[in-house]
């Protein structure tokens, strides 16, 4: 327990968090307090959790984490598996409940903030068989899956583009390099031709002049290949630029999509004052 909180307090007292914590003044928090340090760590993979916890009533800021909890794959550990006792925990503050919680959080907050980014888009909304009689529903609702199944696929594209290699600044500083070198081969030409110039002996002369001539051609050759530096560098920028416009524009048809179908779910069916969203695995 003692290298668990040595953890979190270490994470804290870090970007961006800056809590300035030591391991007497973090293990002497209150309920509360502690509920809101929790709160912040969630706030900061997910921007929509950022929220003063005092303005809300236990049972909701429970259910709130709960929600995104599950959305993270978080697992209570030993013997916490209890949901209602894990609940408990949550509601009132218990360390117990909570210790575990936030170091699995700032263990893998890049991670989480990628799976919490995803479920916005691939949490799929449920509707009712019943609904899915009425054609237009019906019609909303497969482009809605459509559309999250395109997201999927130009996701997992632009994430393959992230890491297949080419990296456009590798290339930039490549190309920077072969310019310096470019330019100091131009020197050595011209330093090579006035040699030429005022040389008289023969030998000497056809000497340089082959010197002179394989230097030229070390410069053809390092220009053609800045040239092809420069089209490998284009062709990827171009793709991801695309990538990102696609992505981007099908992010918003498949936010739009989403609020007509719950739009039209609403209208369809009696109010109860509930309502469940289960997703897919996110991947």
């Amino acid at each position: 327990m003692s290298d668990q909180i040595k953890f979190i307090v270490d994470s804290l007292n870090k970007e961006p968090f800056k809590k300035n914590y030591n391991l007497i003044t973090f293990d002497s928090l209150g309920p509360m307090q502690l509920l809101q340090v929790l709160n912040d760590v969630l706030a900061e993979i997910d921007p929509k959790q950022d929220v003063d916890i005092r303005e809300e009533m236990p049972e909701q800021t429970a259910k709130r984490m709960l929600n995104l909890l599950g959305i993270l794959k978080y697992k209570p550990p030993g013997n916490a598996t209890d949901m209602s006792t894990f609940r408990q925990g949550l509601v009132i503050g218990s360390k117990p409940v909570i210790y575990p919680v936030l170091h699995w959080l700032l263990q893998r907050s890049n991670e989480l903030k990628k799976r919490a980014y995803l479920a916005r888009f691939l949490i799929k909304l449920e509707v009712p068989s019943e609904f899915l009689q009425d054609e237009t529903v019906a019609d909303t609702n497969k482009q809605y899956e459509e559309l999250m199944e395109a997201f999927k696929t130009l996701h997992k594209e632009c994430e393959q583009l992230k890491t297949s290699g080419f990296s456009t600044a590798e290339i930039r500083r490549d190309i920077s390099a072969m310019e310096e070198e470019k330019d100091q081969l131009m020197k050595r030409v011209e330093r090579l031709k006035k040699r030429v110039e005022t040389v008289q002996n023969h030998q000497r002369m056809l000497k340089i002049a082959r010197q002179l001539r394989v230097e030229k051609e070390r410069e053809e050759f390092l220009a053609q290949q800045k040239q092809e530096q420069k089209n490998q560098a284009s062709i990827i920028s171009r793709k991801k630029e695309a990538k990102a416009e696609e992505l981007q524009e099908t992010k918003e048809k498949l936010a739009s999509l989403e609020r007509e179908v719950s739009v039209k779910t609403n209208q369809t069916r009696e109010f109860d004052g509930t309502e469940v969203l289960k997703g897919d695995e996110v991947s």
